[in-house]
């Protein structure tokens, strides 16, 4: 698979959302995001700005609950599309970690693109609510993430501000992904002794 071909469409369709996603693996950063949570937008658009992935991702959810399907769905769909872009993942990085500053917050994201998902979180927000989006489904996001697109992720994050814990996080995150996800030239094949990582 080379480079210019890891691009996926998704869509999911239940009684709580409907979203159509389209990932391109190597892109530029570009977004177009409409969730309907105009925070999550933000942190989806920061998100493909930061891991260069090209991104257009349109979800309609019950927001008259609140953004618990919304944001954990699209999280599924994400996983999903990283999961079907990646393919075998031949040649890739696989390993990756971030440290990221936001003023007073850091967020730190250790990933392994294994096929194994596996998700281990460390830290508290420090506000309940950014607008309405509800701050620990940032850590739910990345959790529905990892558990689709066959991630382990070791994920935490400090501070005082949600905001900006939250900001930290995705951006960690999207740097990460970047890094694991890579082509290695040197390499042949999946990066692991056994021979594959989708198996």
């Amino acid at each position: 698979m080379t480079t210019s071909e890891r691009r996926a469409t998704v869509t999911r369709d239940t009684g709580e959302t409907e979203i159509d996603c389209t990932l391109t693996v190597d892109g530029d950063g570009s977004a177009t995001v409409d969730t309907g949570i105009g925070f999550f937008d933000h942190m989806l658009t920061a998100f493909a700005r930061h891991g260069l992935f090209d991104l257009e991702l349109e979800c309609d959810g019950d927001l008259e609950i609140d953004d618990h399907h919304t944001v954990e769905d699209v999280a599924i769909v994400l996983g999903s599309a990283f999961d079907e872009a990646l393919g075998d993942r031949a040649g890739i990085v696989r390993y990756a970690d971030r440290r990221v500053p936001l003023d007073e917050a850091v967020a730190d994201v250790v990933v392994d693109v294994s096929g194994r998902p596996r998700f281990y979180f460390d830290g508290a927000f420090s506000q309940g609510k950014i607008g309405e989006f509800t701050s620990d489904m940032a850590r739910h996001f990345a959790e529905s993430l990892a558990m689709n697109a066959g991630l382990t992720l070791h994920a935490g994050v400090t501070g005082e501000n949600a905001h900006h814990e939250v900001e930290a996080l995705f951006k960690a995150l999207a740097r990460s992904l970047d890094d694991a996800t890579r082509v290695d030239e040197r390499r042949e094949g999946a990066p692991s002794t056994k021979g594959t990582l989708t198996e």
